[in-house]
């Protein structure tokens, strides 16, 4: 899984460009994990409603992340050790990446721990900061930092600072 992920990082766009965000998920994801917008997100974000779970890897993440996002990683992962940390495997759970791709790997992997009530946020941090969402860095200071992960995959980051490495 991780050599298929790395060659898709390495090698994303063979044969046409992506047009739209839709096709690039719908080229990489299987929508076993139903999306939620980031509009929703907010909404259940500002009332307090759901856990965010952050799939991508700790330098992304220390760049900037949702406000109360837990990192959870995606090459760190492990079901074992979320089930350890939470106990209610009803409770609403939503998980973004860069744009939706790893997000939706890890809820699988959630999915097949237990876990019922998961959601995959549509285009990720990328869509959230576009909305001009905010972001906070490992300090928990705002920031307009997002980590971009690459020339390729940066281009879906339209607003805010796209910094590729610390």
């Amino acid at each position: 899984m991780k050599i298929i992920f790395a060659l898709m990082m390495l090698f994303p766009f063979f044969g046409n460009a992506q047009k739209t965000l839709d096709e690039l998920l719908q080229q990489y994801n299987t929508r076993s994990i139903p999306y939620i917008s980031v509009e929703e997100a907010r909404m259940l974000q500002m009332k307090n409603k759901s856990l965010f779970l952050d799939a991508r890897e700790r330098e992304e993440y220390d760049v900037s992340h949702i406000p109360n996002a837990e990192f959870v990683g995606y090459n760190t992962f492990s079901s074992e050790e979320i089930s350890k940390k939470i106990s209610d495997k009803s409770r609403p759970i939503i998980v973004y990446c860069s744009l939706g791709i790893r997000s939706e790997q890890i809820a699988e992997k959630m999915k097949k721990a237990g876990f019922t009530n998961i959601r995959n946020m549509y285009g990720g941090i990328f869509e959230w900061k576009n909305t001009e969402y905010p972001v906070e860095d490992h300090n928990g200071n705002k920031t307009e930092n997002v980590h971009a992960f690459s020339k390729q995959w940066g281009k879906w980051l339209k607003k805010g600072i796209k910094i590729y490495d610390k």
